[in-house]
């Protein structure tokens, strides 16, 4: 395959040129005609050689979320309405190459109860995703699991899919009323209320038992899980945290991301422990938080947000690249890493995906813009085109 004509967006500098792509691997970027006549003579049979015109279009390697709960209500679009699983997986993972994500980690929630959130259907899920993989993929459909702090019934669940592998991020989440995301009274209740279509009594009940089993919660056990999930090459992150000093709490439990800090001296904090800290794409498009948290864009600009993810959201990733861009917040390629080698990084996959450099996997986007709006127009998974996409007029 040869992508030419191409806006090529590398790491640091975006040049005009070419791509060569063979056996699902970059293997040349060529800058002139003189590289590509040269690229081309090497090839044996070039009849079967696929040339991809970008027609001067942005290319940016293949965008990484790492954080992305929208499978949920592709299962349960309306409360009270699941649909199949295998359904939702399939028809939800042939959307992902439209917003130009070729790697997608699943964030599927141990702990709330409701939904997919509950411990049936969340383990038929990741076992649905694994079983899938075996047999075909559109994109990498990778399992972030979010495990609520609380949930002492889902250890043991947790514990067996970190034996078996089955996890390839884990993150550490606590959901209960009056801290993290749901600090102001009643923020909780409404959420739930509204999202699951629960009545307040039965959402008093929820909120009873959650408290109650905080009170319990087995914070040597969750150490322990955690580091042996580092031990695994799992990465492990924190997430909502309010303050350093929550920070703080869960630094011996094997944590190197942080997950949408409440505020900015939080985020600042965990940046300066190293941490990696990702912020939400739909924050940045909406240009507010819709819980009235940090604003990400004040944390970019800060310099105290490097990942971004779509959070809910899968259009917004690509979406918030190109407004950091046009605000004058960040140059392009500063901006694709937030969505490409910054959460490559973070998740100990660099060495093959989060860039466009020779040796990496061929994962390729090809950007066209409307009126300002970035749509894609081809998608590249290790090689194979996966979507192509035009207008009618």
């Amino acid at each position: 395959m040869l992508i030419i004509n191409g806006q090529v967006v590398l790491k640091d500098k975006v040049v005009t040129g070419a791509i060569a792509v063979e056996d699902g691997n970059i293997t040349a970027i060529l800058l002139n005609d003189e590289e590509i006549a040269e690229w081309k003579e090497g090839i044996n049979d070039q009849s079967i050689l696929t040339v991809i015109d970008a027609k001067q279009r942005f290319v940016l390697p293949g965008l990484i979320d790492i954080h992305c709960d929208a499978i949920e209500k592709e299962v349960q679009p309306r409360p009270n309405t699941l649909f199949p699983l295998e359904m939702a997986l399939v028809e939800f993972e042939r959307k992902l190459p439209l917003h130009g994500i070729t790697t997608m980690y699943h964030s599927l929630s141990l702990g709330v109860g409701l939904s997919l959130r509950g411990d049936h259907l969340l383990t038929k899920m990741i076992e649905l995703i694994h079983h899938y993989n075996r047999k075909r993929a559109i994109i990498r459909n990778r399992v972030h699991l979010r495990f609520e702090v609380s949930h002492h019934a889902g250890v043991p669940i947790l514990k067996r899919f970190l034996d078996e592998g089955k996890i390839h991020y884990l993150s550490y989440m606590d959901h209960s009323p009056g801290q993290g995301q749901y600090r102001e009274t009643g923020s909780f209740e409404k959420y739930v209320m509204k999202n699951q279509g629960v009545s307040l009594k039965e959402v008093q009940g929820i909120v009873e038992g959650l408290l109650k089993r905080q009170q319990e919660i087995d914070w040597d056990q969750l150490k322990r899980l955690g580091n042996f999930a580092v031990e695994r090459g799992i990465p492990v992150a924190s997430h909502d945290d309010d303050s350093p000093a929550k920070v703080d709490q869960l630094k011996s439990y094997g944590i190197s991301v942080c997950e949408f800090p409440i505020n900015l001296d939080t985020a600042k904090y965990a940046t300066e422990l190293g941490y990696s800290v990702c912020v939400g794409a739909p924050n940045v498009v909406r240009g507010i938080s819709h819980d009235n948290n940090l604003n990400a864009t004040d944390a970019i600009q800060a310099g105290v947000a490097t990942i971004l993810c779509s959070d809910y959201h899968p259009s917004s990733l690509l979406g918030a690249i190109f407004k950091l861009v046009d605000e004058g917040i960040a140059d392009l390629p500063v901006a694709v890493r937030m969505a490409t080698l910054h959460p490559a990084q973070a998740l100990h996959i660099d060495n093959s995906f989060g860039s466009i450099e020779i040796g990496k996997a061929a994962d390729i986007i090809i950007i066209d813009r409307y009126e300002g709006l970035p749509w894609v127009t081809d998608t590249i998974v290790n090689g194979v085109h996966v979507l192509a996409a035009s207008v009618r007029y």
